[in-house]
């Protein structure tokens, strides 16, 4: 049996490291804890066609559970100017292991310790440490002996964010996307009607001039969609300065994706990215996708697309999420997806949103299928983030 048989093949769910302005910079592979050989299970990953293409530009931080299990095979699958080697504390208490992670260290692999490994951590030849922060922050000299960059792990909102970019920390994950600062979600009351009249008119498919009108009164909004349409991925030589122009370059279907994404795309106050719009772009690709998977014809896609996209606007806009479906004439299987996660569409979004191996199962969806889904959707995600 191949290592790439639905039985075999291992589910696996990213999540994504960012820097203090909420640009990707890693993502983290994030095995079951129940995954029989987590080494084995990276390999299958790491060897997959094209992986590091399409994850391209970011690291790939990859757990290595037993750092003496490392043989020069095994490193042909991980380059080492694209891997970071993430190595618990516990798993270099021993000298062995400490020599191990230092030859690997000379031979180009950053090692990143996962837990405070004291004078350990330094004869391990680590660069960075990685720390749980949702409780407790390490203390500040444990930081202090490795150049970093420093993850800190379970970040849960943006007050633990503060605290951990103050303690040192350069990397970010967790949920803290998910818990914008409350002044700047709800402090532009005008804004938000104007970002919920443009998606009732997205949602009933309105006249491109309907569409201009509302654009010009949001500055911020057609700043991004002219940068996008003069960006690399559409320039066809000529600047496009009115958007009647940069309707036509994308398409009535493209501009309406597009526009769903570009509202997440405003910065924060403080200039730095929102944190939303690459999360925003894994979930509207991998739904589109899975129903593609599915079967599902092109309107099926389409409505998967926005479904994903949707799905996290009560946290852009601040606002119950029956309040904004409310407002906007939608599908009732958008409706019961997005306020009840039902349906079919509703079960694709719990599989997106958890990446759960019974989910996978009810769906019928094989591990391999899924996880050249998910590279697509992270490849289209990054992309994005970086042309918006």
């Amino acid at each position: 049996m191949s290592a790439s048989e639905p039985s075999l093949f291992p589910l696996v769910g990213f999540q994504a490291v960012s820097n203090a302005q909420n640009e990707w910079v890693a993502l983290t592979f994030e095995l079951p804890s129940d995954t029989p050989d987590a080494l084995q299970a990276s390999l299958t990953l790491l060897n997959y066609p094209d992986v590091y293409a399409a994850l391209a530009p970011l690291e790939c931080i990859i757990a290595i559970p037993e750092p003496l299990r490392l043989e020069a095979s095994h490193l042909t699958a991980m380059p080492p100017n694209r891997v970071i080697l993430r190595v618990a504390a516990e798993s270099v208490a021993e000298a062995p292991a400490q020599k191990k992670c230092a030859d690997l260290a000379e031979q180009g692999y950053r090692i990143m310790i996962d837990g405070v490994a004291g004078i350990a951590a330094t004869r391990a030849g680590a660069r960075a440490l990685m720390a749980d922060c949702a409780q407790v922050l390490p203390p500040a000299l444990a930081l202090l002996a490795q150049p970093g960059p420093h993850l800190a792990r379970n970040v849960v909102n943006q007050q633990r964010f503060i605290a951990c970019r103050d303690a040192g920390f350069s990397w970010f994950m967790g949920d803290y996307a998910l818990d914008p600062p409350k002044e700047v979600s709800a402090s532009d009351g005008t804004s938000r009607k104007r970002l919920l009249a443009l998606l009732g008119m997205l949602a009933r498919d309105a006249d491109s001039r309907e569409l201009e009108v509302l654009l010009k009164q949001d500055p911020a909004l057609s700043f991004h969609l002219l940068k996008l349409v003069n960006s690399a991925a559409f320039s066809r030589g000529n600047p496009i300065h009115n958007f009647g122009q940069a309707i036509n370059v994308l398409g009535r279907r493209q501009l309406q994706r597009w526009l769903q994404l570009l509202l997440y795309a405003r910065q924060q106050e403080d200039g730095s990215a929102n944190a939303l719009l690459p999360l925003a772009a894994v979930r509207a690709s991998m739904m589109e996708g899975l129903c593609k998977l599915k079967e599902g014809d092109r309107d099926e896609q389409d409505m998967a697309f926005v479904i994903g996209v949707f799905s996290l606007l009560d946290v852009l806009l601040g606002m119950p999420m029956a309040d904004i479906v409310g407002a906007l004439n939608l599908d009732v299987d958008v409706v019961a997806a997005l306020l009840d996660r039902a349906g079919a569409m509703g079960e694709l979004l719990k599989l997106v949103e958890g990446h759960e191996q019974a989910a996978l199962d009810a769906a019928g969806i094989d591990g391999e299928s899924y996880w050249q889904v998910q590279l697509q959707a992270y490849h289209w995600a990054i992309q994005v983030s970086r042309n918006l």
